[in-house]
């Protein structure tokens, strides 16, 4: 007789246990809330409505996002693995800072990786230039630097995309958040001309297009190299802000 009400009592915490697994199972996730946030954060930092330097409190941005501070946080974990943001000792994040001795780091991981690159896609991208002739016919149509930086970006991934090469991939994009950020950074502080922007990178990238089409491998690798090394030109620039 005694046994009955132990195995009434042990049915119901059965039957509660499966409750709580199935609330468990059944609550929202975190994770879209957290991407939600570290969209919204990257695109203000790298469109310079977060400046650098700027502090990037938990508390106020999970109140303009109507989140909690935890997928806040996560959003910030994930933006300093890109490089965007940085955290002090204390704990606190700040929007990355690029000096000119990043710059150099930047462009020497390009100057290595993309070559290659272009090198092992070559024979792909002979085959099928699709998504290439796609990205430069949307370049020529951007309104804004914003567009063309990001669309520039995307060329050049899509080129290591037909690699084939899964870790030479990952080691680039490693890198985007931080060139997306500078050459951001350059357009704003300078004023270039977007038309000027614009439809020289369209045309450096049509040239690179047409290497594809038509020459080997090895030539595709030169021209790649010395693309980039046209980038460059860009640190006399980075040199005259930090100067000042």
């Amino acid at each position: 007789m005694e046994a009955y009400p132990a195995k009434k009592n042990l049915q119901r915490y059965t039957v509660a246990l499966f409750a709580t697994v199935y609330r468990m199972k059944t609550k929202p996730s975190l994770k879209p809330r957290s991407d939600h946030a570290s969209a919204v954060l990257r695109r203000r930092i790298i469109d310079g409505v977060l400046e650098p330097g700027a502090l990037l409190a938990e508390s106020a941005a999970a109140r303009e996002l109507g989140v909690s501070r935890v997928p806040v946080r996560e959003a910030l974990f994930a933006l300093e693995r890109d490089g965007l943001v940085e955290f002090s000792e204390s704990g606190r994040a700040y929007v990355t800072e690029l000096s000119p001795h990043d710059f150099e780091e930047l462009y020497a991981l390009r100057l290595a990786l993309e070559p290659m690159g272009a090198e092992l896609a070559a024979p792909r991208l002979r085959a099928d230039l699709s998504a290439l002739e796609r990205n430069i016919q949307a370049t020529r149509k951007a309104k804004t630097l914003k567009e063309v930086t990001r669309l520039d970006l995307d060329f050049h991934e899509l080129v290591l995309e037909a690699s084939d090469n899964s870790r030479l991939l990952k080691l680039w994009r490693s890198l985007r958040g931080e060139l997306e950020l500078w050459l951001g950074q350059l357009h704003r502080r300078h004023q270039i001309n977007r038309l000027d922007t614009r439809d020289g990178t369209a045309g450096a990238h049509e040239e690179i297009i047409q290497c594809f089409r038509t020459a080997k491998p090895e030539a595709c690798e030169r021209l790649m190299r010395r693309h980039i090394q046209g980038w460059r030109e860009w640190m006399p620039l980075s040199l005259q802000d930090h100067a000042k």
